[in-house]
């Protein structure tokens, strides 16, 4: 998995780079926004547009939203290499939602380096993060597929649906992780995961099945497929955040402590207060609503968390969520290679160290 990610990461850069050039000019602007009332400033768009999005993209990420997509379309029995640009959209989707989900965290480190609205300030991140949610919509547009309009509009309805039930559960975040008392559920923890997470990588799913013209019961089986991968994802994703505080993985790009910091009622939370003696739970509930913590007050946080057995627990459920992720593929009638990137796909959001 880890090769064809590196291997189709150069060819979806020059695709965005299609979509947001690195130098802004005025005849892109006029070709990609239409001819300006007055007059565009392409040094202004530049600093509070393009800037900001290659910093982030420059500073790595998978890509792996994109290259998903792709190994759907080759499964569909289409050539991948004719849709790099479609697969530009859950990339820059995704790439505008942890914009803007770092400035609603106040999270200080976005891939290994300060989150741009540090860098560039609140205004132009959130502008730039916003822009992301629809700059892709033009690739709909421009359709350089020639796909037949009844594709597109339902390629525009699923994004419309998909997008609306991504910020229900960035919503559920933002609440949870504002309250000091831990409320939460292990099943709404896995549907604010859904909503949030799996939503996105619906989009993955769903996009290429439905520009492909596939058969509903495939485009729902490859969504599920996706939604299990990413709420496994995004539980790989909380075990790192210890494992890394912990001095056990590898340079996972967030500061120390992050999730403990931002208040975050993640799974392993959850299940550490539910299955720790009533003391240590209280204790981890108020490191989690203190308003700041000291590096001594998350670690003894993330030990509470690891002598509840939090990170097996996770890690469990997430193994499960990939089995029944690899279910649903097993029933498609895909051809060997794909099944097993597929397969592969789901070990690798989970055993990854970064």
């Amino acid at each position: 998995m880890r090769e064809t990610l590196a291997e189709w990461r150069p060819a979806i850069d020059e695709a965005i780079a299609d979509l947001v050039p690195r130098e802004i000019e005025t005849e892109y602007l006029e070709s990609f926004f239409g001819a300006p009332t007055y007059e565009y400033d392409p040094h202004g768009i530049q600093q509070s547009l393009s800037t900001p999005l290659w910093d982030l993209l420059d500073r790595g990420g998978k890509r792996w939203r994109a290259v998903l997509f792709l190994v759907f379309i080759e499964g569909f029995g289409e050539d991948p290499a004719e849709y790099v640009h479609y697969a530009c959209i859950p990339e820059i989707l995704h790439n505008g939602t942890i914009i803007v989900d770092d400035i609603e965290d106040e999270a200080s480190i976005r891939r290994g380096e300060r989150a741009l609205h540090h860098t560039y300030g609140e205004d132009i991140a959130l502008n730039a993060g916003n822009a992301m949610y629809f700059l892709p919509l033009k690739i709909l547009t421009e359709d350089p597929a020639d796909l037949p309009a009844d594709r597109r509009l339902a390629a525009y309805e699923m994004l419309m649906y998909e997008l609306n039930r991504t910020h229900l559960g960035q919503g559920m975040d933002i609440c949870w992780h504002n309250e000091r008392e831990v409320r939460v559920t292990p099943e709404q923890y896995l549907e604010m995961c859904a909503c949030k997470t799996g939503c996105l990588a619906r989009i993955v799913a769903r996009l290429a099945a439905i520009i492909t013209d596939q058969p509903d019961e495939v485009e729902e089986a490859v969504a599920t497929y996706a939604e299990l991968t990413a709420i496994a994802f995004q539980i790989g994703d909380d075990i790192l955040d210890v494992e890394h505080s912990l001095g056990r993985a590898g340079d996972f790009g967030k500061e120390f402590g992050n999730d403990i910091r931002e208040g975050k009622k993640t799974l392993l939370v959850i299940h550490a207060i539910q299955e720790s003696d009533p003391e240590q739970a209280e204790r981890l509930q108020e490191i989690l609503g203190a308003e700041t913590n000291t590096d001594a007050e998350i670690v003894e946080a993330l030990e509470i968390i690891e002598d509840a057995g939090s990170l097996e627990y996770a890690r469990d459920h997430a193994l499960e969520l990939a089995a029944q992720a690899r279910e649903e593929i097993d029933e498609l009638d895909f051809d060997p290679e794909t099944t097993r990137k597929l397969h592969e796909f789901t070990e690798f959001v989970i055993e990854r160290e970064e």
